[in-house]
C-alpha cells in the first residue's frame, strides 16, 4: 500500500473569543462600514448602509472611505486606530468573496 503524506495549509488559530459583543439594537448607535475591497463591496456596502439608515432612523454612520480599505489592512493597528477615532458602536465588514 502506498502512502501519501499531504500538507494542510490552513493553519491553526486559538480562537479566546467567538464573537464581539451583540448591540441590542440601533438606537442612537453609531456604525462604521469596512470593506475588505472583494467582489462588488463599493456596490454591496453602501446599499447595507442606505437599507441600515431607512429602517433604524435613530441610527448614525460613518461611511467606508471613513475606514482604510482592502483585506490586507482588516487586522492592522490602523483600523483600529481609525475605528476607535471614528468613537463607533459597531462595525460591519464585508464583502464575502
Amino acid at each position: 500500500m502506498i502512502e501519501v503524506e499531504v500538507f494542510n495549509p490552513t493553519g491553526a488559530i486559538e480562537i479566546e473569543k467567538l464573537h464581539a459583543r451583540r448591540l441590542k439594537d440601533f438606537k442612537g448607535k453609531k456604525i462604521g462600514f469596512v470593506s475588505n475591497d472583494e467582489w462588488q463591496a463599493h456596490r454591496t456596502l453602501p446599499l447595507v448602509e442606505k437599507l441600515l439608515s431607512a429602517q433604524c432612523k435613530e441610527v448614525e454612520t460613518a461611511p467606508i472611505e471613513a475606514f482604510p480599505i482592502g483585506n490586507d489592512l482588516i487586522d492592522t493597528e490602523e483600523l483600529v486606530q481609525a475605528v476607535q477615532s471614528k468613537d463607533v458602536d459597531a462595525i460591519i465588514i464585508g464583502n464575502a468573496a
